[in-house]
């Protein structure tokens, strides 16, 4: 988290993936991984539900961001891009911290795959009973 040249730098988790963040005052151009964002995600779904934070704030074609993210699959990396956008907008303005905050998006989503457990076919599921 810090700024560089009017840019300020902010990273979001979820599950796998980590999304930097970059964020600058500007026409409202979204790039992810050198891509645009509908390109990038597909679905309408998924590039509203990252849009939230910019939606909430009143932010959405003011500012310029690019991200780059690794790791996990489409929708970890959409949760980790809006993690990073959230805590990005705080840094820009920190009076916007409490409207997001109030959201639910500057809090982690720490829920990850649980892992498979010998004995079993799975984290808890486990094989058929045979009596004999």
């Amino acid at each position: 988290m810090a700024s560089k040249n009017d840019e300020i730098w902010a990273t979001g988790r979820r599950k796998c993936a980590v999304a930097r963040v970059r964020l600058k005052t500007g026409s409202g151009k979204i790039t992810i991984n050198g891509q645009k964002m509908e390109d990038y995600f597909p679905s309408e779904a998924v590039v509203g539900f990252i849009c939230q934070p910019l939606t909430v704030t009143d932010t959405l074609g003011s500012v310029e961001i690019n991200a780059n993210i690794k790791g996990g699959g489409l929708v970890g990396q959409a949760g980790a891009l809006r993690h990073g956008l959230a805590r990005a907008l705080v840094i820009q303005d920190a009076t916007l911290r409490s409207v997001l905050k109030d959201c639910g998006m500057l809090s982690r989503d720490s829920r990850v795959k649980e892992r498979k457990k010998p004995g079993r076919p799975g984290a808890r599921k486990r094989f058929q009973f045979s009596k004999r």
